[in-house]
């Protein structure tokens, strides 16, 4: 169970609202720790299951290096033009690297649903997922979940 957010609480996203917010954004920004210690921030597709964001990540990339080297993340994902429409959620902990979902005659349920919310959120179809083999997902369970949402100010 995330932190509970001590500051703007009167902005703050419910957990509804947060859902349905990570549900119709398409973009995040991941932040790693470099290999010299400077942040490396990199844009990435995501989908949210309530309790995790999941993240398909190229396993041959900086980010996933980085991820090796320290799991230390922050990932925000926000939205809005004028100041009143401004609003958005900032996730920190530890990316796991899940890898390859396995193919087997039985899927892993754990794995099989971001791939299947995956293929929905950015492809339109039912499940319809396929991996190309350079991509492996990382799973993060946010220790802290700070959202604001201007629109309530």
């Amino acid at each position: 169970m995330p932190k509970e957010q001590r500051r703007g609480r009167r902005i703050a996203m419910t957990a509804e609202e947060l859902d349905r917010f990570l549900g119709e954004e398409r973009t995040c920004r991941v932040a790693t720790v470099g290999p010299g210690g400077a942040p490396h921030n990199t844009p990435l597709w995501f989908v949210w299951d309530s309790s995790a964001l999941w993240l398909h990540s190229i396993v041959k990339s900086q980010r996933w290096a980085d991820i090796e080297r320290n799991p230390a993340v922050s990932v925000v994902v926000d939205a809005g033009r004028e100041y009143g429409e401004l609003r958005g959620v900032e996730m920190t902990g530890s990316l796991e690297q899940v890898g390859e979902v396995p193919r087997t005659s039985a899927p892993d349920e754990v794995l099989a649903d971001p791939e299947r919310r995956f293929a929905e959120k950015y492809f339109g179809t039912g499940g319809d997922f396929v991996s190309d083999g350079r991509h492996g997902w990382l799973r993060l369970r946010p220790e802290k979940v700070v959202s604001w949402d201007f629109r309530k100010l």
